[in-house]
């Protein structure tokens, strides 16, 4: 005789999900497993309702104008005759008039003509269709839903912010506008001299069209109010570079200031280009692909190489380098041991003034710092233009350019006038495109980083309400920044967060700090070079030297962070990327350190996370096991299994070794050489708790497929619990790969992991039942 059914299981068959059949007392199992009576109801195939199912109140029409368009039946009873169903007799007319009759009449011939009017118009709304991406459908509906105006107008606001801000700006701004132009100008436009003529290897007329196009394109298309774009170090380091590797190939002499101008709109183009295109394509979450570590090394390496190379001019040991060979274009260690064993060949008043400049912005840098939590009004002091100003004076007054010391001379375009336009991209360009083409891209990557780290940091106030930070906008206007400034053979410009704070402290309001620091960089350009005549040069590179001691002066923090959390990985990554731009080249830690973060980003995507999972004593929950084996309980016959994460082909390679190291040792921290830890027989029944499987690709799929057949073939039981949605397309792709069938049909998808476990004792005990009855009868 069978043994008896306990109460609580019911094993007959399932109820027509149409006829309400539910017994007076259902059992737990039924109660626990409510997904399943709609997984009934979702197998079963209804008929298509006819034209009388769809007759509810909610849906009829109230408007009075015309009683035809409601949904009234003919006859009593469910009208099934389709299309040709006899409809109700139109009602008679309310004012007794023959005019009445005749108005509707015209009305009807106006409505024709109001029909084929739309017709017409339809090319409009077909062609707005096409265009209008998904998202934007969806926001027009939402938008009428709460009665909000969806039109092509707040579409275009969006991508170009100026509309947005130009409608809300208040004259009371421009006070505060304007002062932080002047203040900006008068600190960054002597540094964009000095990255030029030093850095870069440009005219010193270059760094100047940086502030004057940059900032302007900027202002139009940028998400972030308060964001000020402009010549950095590095950019410009690299720009120089790119010159030094194109002379050092045969394209040209130290001397030809016209063909670095046109090298220089070469890479900017092309970075800018690049940055446009990431835009475009909605690229900017790769910000977060890089890691601090690498951009913390890579600033600092920038620093360190800056700081090396303003060693030569501030010393006073230019004509020295130009007859030393291979020292202009050697690198950091070579310039750093050249410094250390030729100072008896310095220049020495070259050497006073630059080592004077240096110590007093410093000092004036340290004293502002101090002073400006007590007294904010300080960080309008322009320091810097007064160290500029001071020693052009002393340069005029005591003829210090005939003494030896080099100035900054006349400034002019390459081309002999300003604001001369060059299409960067010209075929006999080409040879400059190729050699230029992967620094280029470096020099909008860095960019762009530095951009994204300033506008989140200054991007937490809403001044103007409705521009909304934005990745993918940034690219888009930084890149068309720089593309446009390209034609003017500027040198690169970003946004930089120690600019942008200036423009915030001293007033800025909205963009129009950036129209105007453009216009008056316009008004020295035509009108004020003659000024900057005299500027000794040793002094802008030691302004240059400033920026990169406080590139350097950045690290420590960082390195003693990572010391105090043992990241010995990241601290390794810094020293790495450090060491290989000082004792190489830039290019050589740049491609390095990327390298290592991209393997440190591969590594931690194809690295499968799935755990197996344990029952908390005396509860329905479920926990990691592998944390703390000890505290938990572990179901007999059953390996239960939570997959956090979804599946595509990045982290499904590995997927079936750690399944297998969990089926062999209950925990994927064993070593693989050690025999088998767990019996066979704990695996009878194999539970997959998929709540974090939000979305699988195909190969993700196939993996997840061969895995089932592969356990189904060998006699075990799967289950899947905490599915996603049926609409979701997770459940599309496992019914289109036969996962669902392979494991018995959409009953073996539940809601919880503990409605699993009740489903494999229901099924161990018809199996037991069933080889009770079997022997039975043999006997």
């Amino acid at each position: 005789m069978p043994p008896s059914r306990p109460p609580s299981i019911s094993t007959g068959p399932r109820p027509n999900p149409h006829h309400n059949h539910a017994p007076s007392t259902p059992s737990n199992l039924r109660q626990s497993r409510t997904v399943s009576s709609s997984t009934a109801s979702d197998d079963a195939t209804g008929d298509p309702a006819g034209p009388s199912t769809r007759l509810d109140s909610s849906h009829e029409d109230t408007n009075e104008a015309s009683s035809l368009l409601r949904r009234e039946l003919a006859h009593d009873g469910p009208c099934d005759h389709g299309t040709f169903s006899p409809r109700v007799t139109s009602p008679p007319p309310r004012g007794g008039n023959i005019d009445t009759e005749t108005g509707s009449m015209a009305d009807s011939d106006a409505s024709l003509l109001s029909d084929e009017t739309q017709v017409r118009g339809n090319w409009r709304k077909t062609f707005s269709s096409k265009v209008r991406s998904k998202k934007m459908a969806e926001s027009g509906t939402l938008a009428r839903q709460h009665g909000v105006k969806d039109s092509w107008s707040m579409y275009l606001s969006y991508y170009i912010p100026f509309l947005i801000w130009i409608k809300q700006y208040r004259w009371s701004w421009l006070k505060g506008d304007l002062t932080a132009a002047i203040t900006i100008a008068s600190m960054y436009l002597p540094m964009a001299l000095s990255y030029a003529d030093n850095l870069a290897h440009v005219p010193p007329i270059n760094g100047l069209y940086a502030f004057a196009i940059m900032p302007f394109v900027y202002a139009l298309l940028g998400s972030c109010p308060l964001m000020i774009v402009g010549p950095e170090a590095a950019g410009s380091l690299l720009v120089g570079s790119i010159i030094k590797s194109s002379i050092d190939l045969g394209g040209g002499d130290d001397d030809n200031a016209a063909l670095q101008a046109e090298v220089a709109g070469v890479a900017v183009g092309i970075a800018g280009a690049t940055v446009l295109l990431m835009g475009v394509f909605r690229l900017g979450f790769l910000d977060s692909v890089l890691s601090r570590p690498f951009l913390r090394g890579f600033i600092s390496a920038i620093g360190v190489v800056i700081f090396i190379d303003q060693l030569t001019p501030v010393l006073g040991l230019i004509r020295a380098a130009k007859q030393t060979p291979g020292i202009a274009h050697g690198s950091t260690v070579q310039k750093l041991e050249f410094v250390l064993t030729h100072l008896g060949d310095r220049h020495k008043l070259t050497a006073i003034v630059g080592v004077v400049s240096f110590v007093v912005i410093m000092v004036l840098r340290e004293i502002k710092r101090r002073l400006q939590p007590r007294y904010p009004a300080v960080a309008y002091f322009p320091d810097r233009l007064l160290v500029v100003v001071c020693s052009a004076v002393l340069a005029w007054s005591l003829d210090w350019e005939h003494q030896g010391v080099q100035v900054l001379g006349k400034i002019e375009a390459a081309s002999g006038h300003a604001f001369t336009i060059r299409n960067p991209f010209k075929l006999s360009h080409m040879t400059h495109i190729r050699d230029a083409m992967g620094t280029s891209f470096l020099i909008g990557m860095l960019g762009f980083f530095e951009s994204s780290v300033a506008a989140k940091s200054l991007g937490g106030e809403e001044i103007i309400e409705g521009m909304q930070l934005s990745p993918n906008r940034e690219l888009v206007a930084l890149g068309a920044a720089n593309l446009a400034g390209s034609f003017f053979m500027a040198i690169p410009a970003f946004g930089g967060y120690g600019r942008s704070k200036v423009n915030k402290s001293t007033g800025g309001k909205s963009p129009m700090s950036s129209l105007l620091l453009s216009i008056i960089t316009v008004i020295c350009i035509l009108f004020l070079l003659p000024w900057f005549y005299y500027l000794p040069k040793p002094v802008l590179s030691a302004l240059i030297m400033a920026v990169a001691w406080s590139l350097i002066e950045e690290a420590p923090h960082d390195v003693s962070f990572f010391i105090r959390i043992k990241g010995w990985t990241e601290l390794s990554l810094m020293a790495v990327i450090l060491a290989v731009t000082v004792l190489f080249s830039l290019n050589l830690g740049i491609a390095i350190g990327i390298g290592l973060s991209l393997l440190q980003v591969i590594r931690h995507s194809t690295r499968p996370r799935i755990q197996i999972l344990g029952r908390i004593p005396n509860s329905d929950r479920f926990a990691n096991a592998e944390e703390h084996p000890e505290d938990l309980e572990f179901v007999e016959g059953c390996l239960i299994v939570k997959i956090p994460e979804p599946l595509t082909f990045a982290n499904t390679g590995e997927l079936k070794n750690r399944l297998r190291r969990l089926e062999l040792y209950g925990t994927g921290n064993a070593h693989p050489a050690l025999p088998r830890l767990r019996p066979q027989a704990s695996n009878r029944n194999v539970i997959f708790d998929i709540h974090g499987v939000t979305s699988m690709d195909g190969s993700g799929t196939q993996v997840l497929e061969e895995i089932v057949r592969n356990y189904r073939n060998r006699g075990v039981r799967v289950f899947f619990s905490r599915p996603v949605s049926r609409q979701n397309k997770v459940w599309e792709l496992m019914e289109r790969s036969g996962i669902v069938e392979l494991v018995g049909g959409r009953n073996r998808f539940v809601d919880d992991v503990k409605d699993a476990l009740r489903m494999t004792e229901v099924e161990d005990f018809e199996e037991t039942g069933a080889c009770a009855a079997a022997s039975d009868e043999l006997s």
